[in-house]
């Protein structure tokens, strides 16, 4: 197994576990990942995912350009890949809040996988970075379509253009990464950005990512008018009456996700 995954008080952990190999993605790799997606998007105990590489050096390093694969670059991006790189980049079917723990390097599709998370929390000492250019090929599983959507124009550009890596602050500064710390202190920030994640409501959480995910391309009149499923089921709910009368008796809300 390349992927280590384990679910614990509502918090899901999903590693990159290739660390002789910077954890870049091969295929192996790559179908392990959509497998933990796919079983993530099906169980309703999981209020967050963190999502990142096992050791110092690497958050995952992209695609594993020495994994036996023998296929041009062409039949890369003929291949079908929906979700995009990791199964992640541009998934829309996962209502759940992922923060991405950049321990390292986020290159290629690492750095894709990153953009395809909701908070990005990196230590100092990470690097960011879409090289393909320079080894002939192009960030095709994300890069170009996702960044320029993210961040200013001329910043996306610079990055996709030339290769090079940027610091934890300059993406800081970008838009991309929510909070730069200390690599030592880098588990006790992403522990209190999951302790802020899991207060809050599963089906809130649900609804508001799943509404997101379904509107980005309309209007905001017509993302204002879709009754999205995990909206409704959310106003519906128990929990909705649970933290209104949670607030009203000044305690801390029970949340039983129904």
């Amino acid at each position: 197994m390349s992927v280590g995954f384990s679910v614990e008080d509502r918090v899901a952990r999903v590693t990159l576990d290739r660390p002789d190999r910077m954890n870049a993605v091969d295929a192996a790799t790559e179908q392990e990942l959509e497998t933990i997606w796919r079983e993530i998007e099906g169980r309703d105990d999981i209020s967050c995912v963190v999502l990142t590489g096992a050791g110092e050096r690497a958050f995952c390093a992209g695609a594993d350009l020495k994994g036996g694969s023998d296929s041009s670059g062409l039949d890369y991006w003929a291949a079908s890949r929906v979700n995009g790189f990791g199964g992640l980049a541009f998934r829309r079917s996962l209502d759940v809040p992922i923060i991405a723990r950049v321990n390292g390097f986020a290159l290629g599709g690492g750095f894709e996988m990153v953009l395809g998370c909701d908070i990005v929390i990196a230590a100092e000492t990470a690097r960011f970075g879409l090289p393909e250019a320079r080894v002939g090929r192009m960030p095709l599983d994300g890069g170009m379509v996702l960044l320029q959507r993210k961040i200013a124009f001329n910043r996306a550009m610079a990055v996709m253009l030339t290769g090079r890596q940027f610091s934890a602050s300059e993406m800081a500064g970008f838009g991309v990464v929510n909070e730069v710390v200390p690599v030592v202190e880098l588990d006790t920030a992403v522990d209190r950005w999951v302790a802020d994640i899991v207060a809050c409501a599963p089906l809130s959480l649900r609804a508001i990512k799943q509404t997101v995910n379904r509107t980005g391309h309309l209007s905001p009149a017509e993302a204002q008018a879709l009754r999205t499923p995990a909206l409704i089921k959310a106003l519906q709910s128990e929990d909705a009456l649970e933290g209104v009368a949670a607030f009203q008796q000044k305690r801390a809300p029970v949340w039983r996700g129904r």
